[in-house]
């Protein structure tokens, strides 16, 4: 439980005096925090002015997540952990809101980074969360982005909140321990389980129900949609959707561009020669398990029964994979390599491994690269169950 002095402090910040020290620093250097404390301290309570220097280096932390927008939002250490990428919140708000809902209860709610999406894609929202400061980040978070109006905030146990009457529920379970902070990889072990979360989404007509993305596939309800969404390449989750029409299938969306593969329940591709073409599927997609709708789109096949990287024999440009013009296919041996690369002066090198035990960084090591004027991507994997060295370019790039 959050300590009174803790809404106390919070409550100051949102006072004049709090809003003044949060101004002075809003461009604040980390390296600096010293003298500014020291400074600042002169003129303004030491709590409030610590206050102040916690909430400016969690803006700044947060700025990754939210984009401009951080510099007038309020944080917790746990909620800028926990909150959505804006760009992945307003891709779901715009799913919602394209399902038709105009209402919705956001159920573990945090600093309300979901809230304010859902708000600006024209949903009413509950936004419920038990912390107490974290509610009062959420409810902060509302004016300061003009969104009140809109969001209701209530602290309450989310598994006694009443849904009824909403079209819409999003569950955001807790997935970080508080007390030792790593990820929690259990879905039962998640606050609130997993079990409960798909049972409160069923009570709506529609519903949506994020989840870590490395969730087994053999633990995804059978009658719902799941779509794991990648941002710049990285996979930040998997949603699993209710009402949408589309129980048991399986979907990878990529932002910012917002391309979303359907999967279409394919097999898995027969293996085949290395083509002139390696393509490397963006994290979402082999999620997913959509490997085989990019090979049915590029004409490809595996380079491997067991890996998720893609030949074919001619360049078809797809959203859902980085292609790569291969040059050589080695078998592994860190000599021939060193000695290739110097000969064809190459001083730059992108090493990338799937399904390989050497580790990049300690390969990079051993090819002691000089100062040559060309790049290379080296791709560490097997082919046809050997260990095996591909070497290449992005497409479009020279080599």
């Amino acid at each position: 439980m959050v300590r009174v002095t803790d809404l106390d402090t919070f409550s100051a910040l949102l006072a004049p005096e709090g809003q003044q020290l949060l101004a002075a620093l809003r461009d604040y250097d980390p390296a600096d925090e010293l003298a500014a404390a020291t400074r600042l301290r002169r003129d303004h309570p030491a709590p409030l002015v610590s206050a102040a220097l916690g909430q400016a280096r969690l803006r700044q932390r947060a700025a990754a997540k939210f984009g401009p927008d951080a510099a007038r939002m309020y944080f917790t250490p746990h909620g800028v952990e926990q909150s959505t990428r804006a760009p992945v919140a307003a891709h779901r708000a715009a799913r919602l809101a394209a399902l038709g809902v105009r209402t919705l209860a956001d159920l573990c709610c945090g600093i309300g980074g979901d809230a304010l999406a859902l708000a600006r894609a024209g949903i009413r929202v509950l936004a419920v969360d038990r912390d107490p400061l974290t509610c009062a980040a959420a409810r902060a978070n509302a004016e300061a982005l003009g969104l009140a109006d809109r969001i209701e905030v209530r602290c309450a146990d989310v598994t006694e909140v009443d849904t009824a009457g909403y079209d819409a529920v999003f569950v955001d379970p807790a997935r970080r321990s508080k007390v030792r902070g790593g990820r929690i990889f259990d879905p039962e072990a998640y606050s609130p389980p997993l079990s409960w979360a798909v049972e409160a989404a069923r009570t709506a007509p529609h519903a949506a129900l994020k989840i870590a993305p490395g969730v087994p596939h053999e633990a995804l309800p059978e009658d719902v949609e799941t779509e794991w969404i990648s941002d710049a390449g990285d996979v930040k989750e998997a949603v699993l959707w209710f009402g949408t029409g589309r129980g048991g299938a399986r979907r990878a969306t990529l932002l910012p561009a917002g391309d979303s593969l359907l999967g279409a329940g394919l097999p898995d591709p027969e293996p085949g020669p290395v083509g002139g073409w390696l393509y490397e599927p963006d994290g979402a997609v082999i999620r997913a398990h959509l490997v085989a709708d990019v090979a049915e789109q590029v004409g490809g096949r595996l380079i491997d029964p067991t890996i998720a990287y893609v030949t074919a024999d001619q360049l078809v440009p797809t959203p859902y994979a980085t292609a790569y013009a291969i040059t050589d296919v080695l078998p592994f041996n860190v000599k021939k390599l060193k000695a290739l690369l110097r000969e064809r002066e190459v001083g730059i090198a992108v090493i990338k491994k799937r399904g390989s035990a050497v580790e990049p960084e300690e390969l990079r090591k051993k090819l002691k690269l000089g100062g040559g004027r060309r790049s290379c991507t080296i791709f560490l994997s097997r082919v046809a169950g050997a260990p095996t060295m591909l070497l290449g370019h992005p497409a479009g790039q020279d080599a």
